[in-house]
């Protein structure tokens, strides 16, 4: 459903960059964005991916295969991207375990794609919406806030992508750039499916009842929910909003 220039919502003729947008959150923030009129740049790590998604869109997007860990191919996908007045840091891996069971591997790992990723993709954002102003949204996590069981590098990173998101929104202020980011409970995308199948084979459907009742909502959250709470940031409607963290956990933090 499209929605109309004089919505409130509206991002009709903004240029937009998502990453990891060729699935789950990313692929739902990028439908909502073009649903709501914005030319998406999708970028993700595989090309073909990455244009499969974009050519999924109600308006004609682009695909660009980027990997947000390597300087040089951020700036030849921003490069290519063009102009850019919004940005949404979907791009990011998850894993499992404690400080005892974490290796350096490990470590550097996450750190690379969820920490050194969302630098490299908001320094290269930045450095072009300075003259015009802009939006951009984070993905961080309830991790970031919250003392999660075995998700030790998960949350350092996460809380890593806050405290930066609240760094950026307070220097470009002037600039009329706003930064937030939002902090998701679990949502069921299809990270969560192949999860369960490799971890506990026969047992899918006992866990995914599990993970669905952490929540006191009684549910994961869904791709889109989070996509439309990162429409509402990128639109004009938030234009007195910046330097937010944003829960969106189905009760988590205060219900449980």
């Amino acid at each position: 459903m499209n929605i109309e220039s004089s919505h409130p919502f509206t991002l009709a003729g903004k240029h937009a960059v998502i990453t990891g947008a060729a699935s789950g959150i990313g692929l739902a923030t990028a439908r909502a964005f073009a649903d709501a009129g914005a030319l998406v740049t999708i970028l993700d790590l595989a090309a073909d991916q990455a244009s499969e998604a974009a050519a999924s869109l109600s308006l004609p997007g682009r695909g660009i295969a980027c990997d947000v860990t390597d300087p040089a191919s951020v700036e030849q996908a921003f490069t290519a991207a063009g102009r850019v007045d919004l940005l949404v840091n979907s791009a990011g891996i998850a894993h499992i375990g404690t400080l005892l069971t974490t290796t350096l591997d490990d470590l550097d790992r996450l750190y690379r794609v969820n920490v050194r990723g969302t630098f490299l993709t908001m320094q290269a954002a930045v450095s072009r919406m300075r003259q015009s102003g802009g939006a951009i949204v984070n993905l961080a996590s309830i991790a970031a806030t919250a003392g999660i069981p075995d998700r030790f590098a998960y949350s350092m990173t996460k809380g890593a992508v806050l405290a930066m998101t609240l760094s950026v929104a307070r220097d470009y202020l002037a600039d009329g750039i706003r930064c937030n980011c939002i902090s998701p409970a679990r949502v069921h995308t299809p990270f969560v499916d192949g999860f369960l199948a490799r971890t506990y084979p026969g047992q899918e459907a006992e866990m995914m009842h599990k993970l669905e009742r952490a929540q006191p909502i009684g549910r994961m959250g869904r791709p889109e929910e989070i996509a439309w709470l990162a429409l509402y940031l990128c639109s004009n409607a938030a234009g007195f909003i910046t330097g937010v963290d944003y829960p969106i956990d189905g009760g988590f933090f205060n219900l449980r």
